[in-house]
């Protein structure tokens, strides 16, 4: 029998609310966090704007768009230069100019539409491009884990395991409400073997405070600042562009259309806006609850906005924040190896779905480049800025498919 879904708009049980919120945001939690970590912030900052830019992206998707906004990643290259040279308050400056032009490429899409999507990135080339959101983090998850270098240590191996088997054999064999709990569960399993292989440091916890106030504080502006994280504007386009396809794919529902990209992007922008005001640091929708969904057929918006409460509500709470972020790395790449694959899956099911015909060649060049690049480990860089991965791999399928269809259009091709 298969498993029911639980749809975008549908209401759920407090009963099974409460742990399906709680799994989106312990999905999310160790990625997050560690933006703040590497900037040199307080990591409460970022879990409160999480919260109220979840909240926000929802209240302006008009509740039709699943996503949990984490920390973006985009502006760890850009941003650590900026803090070197002028300090953190100058980098929120970027942040609130690149929110908001972005704001404004939203009210752009609203005008001309989205029609160009298809033109620059048809199934053949979307397809590689949502694959590789997954693909290339792969090794980000084997190295959380503790799985890469020469020094592996056995006790991260054996908890890395019994973390993802337990996800695995759990999203295959568990029923009722456990069959959408997997991902929770799995961190429970995982967490409880890390304290039995000695994996677990409580020491922080009991030095936490109870509570606790987020370290709010206002951006600066400095030209030179802001022309350093501008060009990122283009990488979380991208990306975002990715993340809604790949999530309308999982869901069975067209969310560029409806309701409708330019909402979407806006409302990620917009929260970017907010968190350079604020102290914290760019939210973007995330892989991690992407997968979640994909596992879980758990849809619903309103344990998206459960997750994003409670992330709210341990901002405030020293102990609560520090326990979770005393989960290892071996549980959590545990939990991602599975999340990032599905992403992967995804991708491939664009190709199989829209039926993309790789008899042609052009289909069959467009994906083969897009993979090559994605995962060649080629780097462009512009400036401060670094292109790879799925971004660049996106920005050269759009330049193919580009061509390909001028080719098309003045009957240039030989197919």
């Amino acid at each position: 029998m298969e498993r029911k879904i639980i749809q975008i708009t549908d209401k759920v049980p407090m009963k099974m609310l409460i742990p399906l919120s709680i799994q989106h945001m312990f999905a999310m939690f160790g990625a997050s966090v560690l933006v703040p970590v590497l900037f040199g912030i307080d990591a409460g900052i970022v879990l409160f704007m999480n919260g109220i830019g979840t909240l926000l992206f929802i209240l302006i998707t008009k509740g039709k768009a699943p996503a949990y906004l984490g920390s973006s990643f985009a502006f760890l290259a850009p941003g650590a230069l900026v803090i070197q040279q002028y300090g953190y308050q100058y980098l929120q400056g970027g942040f609130v100019v690149v929110g908001f032009i972005g704001c404004i490429l939203a009210f752009i899409i609203y005008k001309f539409g989205t029609k160009w999507i298809d033109v620059v990135l048809p199934p053949a080339a979307m397809g590689p491009v949502v694959a590789l959101i997954g693909l290339e983090l792969a090794s980000t998850a084997a190295s959380n884990a503790g799985l890469l270098g020469d020094n592996i240590v056995p006790a991260n191996v054996i908890v890395f395991l019994i973390t993802l088997l337990t996800a695995v054999f759990g999203s295959v064999l568990f029923r009722k409400f456990f069959a959408v709990i997997p991902v929770l569960i799995a961190i429970i399993v995982g967490y409880i073997a890390s304290y039995f292989f000695g994996l677990l440091d409580f020491e922080p916890v009991r030095q936490a405070q109870i509570f606790t106030l987020p370290a709010f504080q206002l951006p600066k502006f400095k030209a030179e600042a802001i022309l350093m994280v501008l060009p990122v504007l283009l990488v979380i386009t991208s990306e975002h562009i990715g993340h809604q396809i790949v999530t309308s794919e999982i869901v069975g529902k067209d969310l560029i259309k409806d309701p409708g990209l330019h909402r979407s992007i806006f409302a990620d922008n917009f929260s970017t806006m907010l968190s350079g005001l604020i102290g914290s640091v760019p939210t973007t929708t995330y892989g991690e609850n992407i997968g979640v969904m994909a596992m879980t057929k758990v849809y619903s918006v309103r344990v998206i906005a459960g997750a994003a409460i409670f992330s709210i509500i341990f901002s405030f709470i020293g102990k609560i924040s520090t326990l979770i972020n005393t989960i290892p790395g071996a549980v959590l790449g545990g939990i991602s190896f599975l999340l990032y694959g599905m992403i992967g899956a995804s991708g491939i099911r664009i190709l199989v779905d829209r039926q993309v015909d790789f008899g042609k060649s052009k289909n069959i060049a467009l994906t083969s480049v897009i993979f090559v690049t994605g995962l060649s480990g080629i780097t462009l860089k512009i400036g401060a800025i670094e292109l790879k991965g799925m971004v660049l791999a996106c920005l050269v399928g759009m330049i193919l498919s580009l061509l390909f269809y001028i080719f098309d259009k003045y009957h240039l091709t030989n197919e």
